[in-house]
């Protein structure tokens, strides 16, 4: 598939990878409509079966959360606590080496090259992220953006 949106991942049976900042954008208090779009995908691919995490998206939101945005700790926990039902990829050493090789091969930082280890490891072939290229493939995922223009996908309501 090649330049995925997040409509294309709606209507496929392909696995999305979801980065810590689509979660986070779930929570933010101050942009009401990248917080809407956020979790319209994140609804979206929760209800079909097709959302994968890991325990560093699950770090990165309550450490996100609760420093940048002063959300209060016990909601971030109750976030973390629903976002768990996502399956979620275990960070293993034998990942944080391929992400360390990742970074070299792939020049992004370490951070994204360990989502991205993450989201092959998993065999999903799309990654929902604000903070890589849209339309690049690394490792065989390829990375999609949230847009502006798909608050609402046809056949949607509101």
């Amino acid at each position: 598939m090649t330049n995925s949106t997040v409509s294309d991942a709606a209507e496929s049976t392909k696995h999305v990878f979801l980065d810590s900042n689509i979660l986070v954008y779930c929570a933010d208090r101050h942009d009401s409509d990248l917080r809407a779009r956020c979790r319209m995908h994140l609804q979206t691919l929760r209800s079909s079966g097709r959302a994968v995490i890991s325990t560093q998206v699950l770090q990165e939101f309550y450490s996100v959360t609760t420093r940048k945005f002063s959300l209060d700790p016990i909601q971030a926990r109750e976030f973390v606590a629903d976002f768990r039902q996502i399956p979620t990829t275990v960070i293993t050493p034998e990942l944080i080496d391929e992400a360390i090789a990742c970074h070299q091969a792939d020049s992004i930082s370490f951070w994204d090259a360990l989502i991205v280890v993450a989201a092959s490891s998993a065999d999903c072939q799309l990654l929902l992220t604000e903070g890589l290229n849209a339309g690049q493939t690394i490792r065989g995922v390829e990375i999609i953006r949230p847009g502006a223009e798909l608050i609402n996908q046809p056949g949607d309501t509101g």
